[in-house]
């Protein structure tokens, strides 16, 4: 069964032609009308994924930490606060609760939110209606001046194109349409000019390029070293590298890639080594995300809650640190990467423990 949205792109390939993976990814998820993001509730219970946020207080909390940590450093500047993908507005509500306690820190701060999903920018006015923010569709948009970023599981859901190896050379995965209803992955016969990003590999080896990706970082790069900043970038990924990672979710559990376009999550594991050259500024990590909020403090924040909570609440505390920081969990998967305009290691990115 297809979609809507399906049958759009079956028709448009039917009359120009097979379209990249990165292409299909950008209509999926992005179409004005149909696309998964402009149109869906996807986070939580009932949504198709559950982000860390959602899992604990504790995540946006211990980011809010960084974030002030960082704007002391800078000096206490007037900035601008933002935010790619806010999901419910639960991270950055959460972060800034726990910043309440920084002289000058909302004072000095003018919060920007970079979302295209309708639905979840009326969650976010409620949760962050305090703080009055300004939403836009691109990161380009956001005014210049002095920045604190903050993007958890956003780059992820960046368009990627798919490579594969062949006795003949690299070869791009493309989606076709050999029947005019039905989507299917194909290799195009010919070579493709990414070529020359690709590591010389064996036969049958497997690659993925998110140049919106880089693109993003390097934006990101290029505002923090003009304008002085830190961005701190989360997601799951590689610290170098991945083979074909691109997935589909629909309500919490595995779906097809091409199935039901627009009411299915894409997402493709991060290529942490790509964003921080091509965000071409002093970078720091990758680091495991267990490490990360290690360092941070998470265990003494959650003995902190649990002093004042039910046995229940106590084990709903145990279980949110293990899965947020457990190496079998998301403690390992996901990486943190962070970009800014200093030289020295900011919290969370030394090797101590």
């Amino acid at each position: 069964m297809t979609s809507e949205l399906g049958r759009l792109i079956a028709h448009r390939i039917a009359l120009t032609g097979p379209i990249s993976v990165a292409d299909f990814m950008a209509e999926a998820l992005g179409h004005p009308r149909l696309g998964y993001y402009r149109r869906a509730l996807p986070v939580g219970a009932a949504g198709d994924f559950t982000t860390a946020p959602e899992i604990s207080q504790m995540f946006g909390e211990l980011i809010g930490a960084w974030l002030a940590e960082r704007w002391l450093a800078m000096g206490r500047p007037a900035f601008n606060l933002v935010e790619l993908g806010p999901g419910r507005g639960t991270l950055m509500a959460d972060a800034l609760r726990a910043t309440r306690g920084t002289p000058g820190f909302h004072a000095s701060l003018r919060l920007h939110l970079v979302e295209t999903d309708a639905p979840l920018r009326a969650l976010q006015a409620q949760a962050l209606a305090a703080f009055a923010p300004t939403w836009h569709e691109r990161f380009d948009d956001v005014p210049t001046g002095p920045l604190l970023l903050v993007a958890n599981e956003f780059f992820d859901a960046l368009p990627v194109r798919q490579f594969e190896k062949t006795a003949h050379g690299w070869r791009e995965r493309m989606v076709g349409s050999p029947d005019g209803e039905t989507l299917t992955f194909a290799l195009a016969p010919g070579a493709t000019p990414f070529a020359r990003f690709l590591p010389d590999a064996a036969e049958g080896t497997q690659a993925e390029i998110s140049e919106a990706g880089r693109a993003l970082a390097g934006a990101i790069g290029a505002r923090v070293k003009r304008d002085r900043g830190w961005a701190l970038i989360i997601d799951y990924g590689y610290d170098s590298g991945a083979g074909r990672s691109l997935q589909a979710v629909r309500g919490h559990k595995g779906a097809g890639i091409l199935e039901r376009p627009g009411e299915t999550d894409l997402s493709a594991h991060v290529d942490f080594a790509a964003l921080a050259a091509a965000a071409d500024a002093p970078t720091f990590g990758p680091v495991p995300q267990g490490d990360f909020l290690r360092r941070l403090g998470l265990l003494q924040r959650a003995e902190t809650l649990k002093s004042r909570a039910s046995a229940a609440q106590r084990a709903a505390i145990d279980a949110a640190s293990a899965r947020l920081i457990g190496k079998d969990r998301m403690g390992t998967l996901f990486r943190v990467l962070a970009v800014g305009d200093g030289t020295s290691p900011p919290a969370g990115f030394s090797e101590a423990p």
